[in-house]
């Protein structure tokens, strides 16, 4: 959105503010002309300051555009906008580079790519980059806060992020044109994709929220629901992962989950399961393993219902943070398809 501060005074303009006022006055086939004489960096630099530009009084256009004077005492002033401008580069630009421009100037994730990158989460973009060279994933770390490279690092495996690091240690200045090139990738490949995969379901995104809930919550939820859209609430029940859904793990997968969860949390996740879900876990374990658990959950005694759901919903969110990261697999009820959260 263009700023609404009015230009009145010509001796407090900037170079580059007289030159987009000049272009904007020129009207869109003359500056188009203009803008085939200008390179790359010189026509981001001109838009965004025509985008952020605001009001511009008539005097002061008629003290640059003195040819122009009675045409544009016409107009009375002039309004630089995302959208004029827009317009105006389409004259002249492929579509491709018209919308890599104004994404760039119009945020507001940040002014440049390597700002917008620093908005993605950690685990999101280490997803993405595990699959890249670890000279590609050098170059983009190094053009990301510290802070926020660090984070990604500890998300890559251990491997792979010492490769990148002895990379980046030996690192020489990058060239512009391998520069635009991991930015074209990343626009192209990463940002794309990222956009497409933002639109989510509503659905899918309140059953993930329900699936946060303690289980009273949840029940609480889920039966007024069902009294003011059945239909939202059975789709919203059919997306939510529960305790339960475990059983929807292969061997591999419920080890899996064996191994990264909380050992303390097991027992009175499982005191309070049904038997096939006990029988799997025990099935997947050592004998001598199986037997300690069950011992384990009989010294416990009597527990309350709150410590057990608090249980079984971290071996929930540890099923759902190893699917995310693609390491199991949760299939539906047919056995056929993945789950996404």
């Amino acid at each position: 959105m263009a700023s609404h501060r009015v230009r009145d005074d010509i001796e407090a303009l900037s170079g580059s503010e007289k030159a987009a006022i000049f272009m904007l006055a020129l009207g869109e086939e003359q500056a188009a002309k203009v803008f085939t004489q200008l390179d790359d960096e010189e026509i981001k630099e001109l838009t965004q300051t025509m985008a952020n530009l605001g009001t511009v009084t008539a005097d002061v256009v008629e003290q640059l555009l003195v040819d122009f004077a009675k045409a544009i005492n016409s107009a009375g002033s002039l309004i630089g906008s995302y959208e004029s401008t827009e317009r105006l580069l389409s004259k002249i630009l492929p579509g491709e580079r018209v919308a890599q421009i104004m994404e760039e100037i119009r945020g507001p994730a940040g002014r440049t790519m390597w700002d917008k990158l620093g908005n993605v989460n950690e685990t999101v973009l280490a997803n993405y980059l595990k699959n890249e060279y670890p000279q590609t994933v050098a170059v983009i770390l190094s053009k990301v806060k510290g802070e926020h490279a660090a984070r990604v690092l500890t998300q890559l495996p251990e491997s792979f992020a010492m490769e990148v690091i002895m990379r980046m240690l030996r690192m020489e200045p990058v060239q512009k044109d391998i520069l635009d090139d991991v930015e074209r990738t990343l626009r192209t490949e990463f940002f794309s994709n990222l956009a497409r995969t933002n639109k989510r379901d509503p659905h899918e995104m309140i059953a993930e929220i329900f699936n946060n809930l303690d289980r009273t919550t949840e029940n609480r939820f889920i039966t007024a629901l069902e009294e003011r859209n059945r239909d939202s609430a059975e789709r919203i029940k059919s997306l939510m992962f529960t305790f339960e859904d475990l059983v929807k793990l292969d061997p591999q997968g419920i080890q899996k989950v064996l191994r990264q969860a909380d050992k303390t949390k097991i027992p009175l996740a499982l005191k309070g399961a049904s038997e096939t879900l006990r029988d799997l876990f025990f099935g997947n374990m050592s004998e001598r393993a199986a037997k300690l658990l069950k011992e384990e959950m009989q010294a416990m005694g009597p527990v309350r219902l709150r410590d057990v759901e608090e249980a079984q919903a971290h071996l929930v969110a540890t099923a759902k943070e190893l699917a995310n990261a693609g390491e199991i697999v949760i299939a539906d009820s047919k056995g056929d398809d993945e789950l996404v959260y």
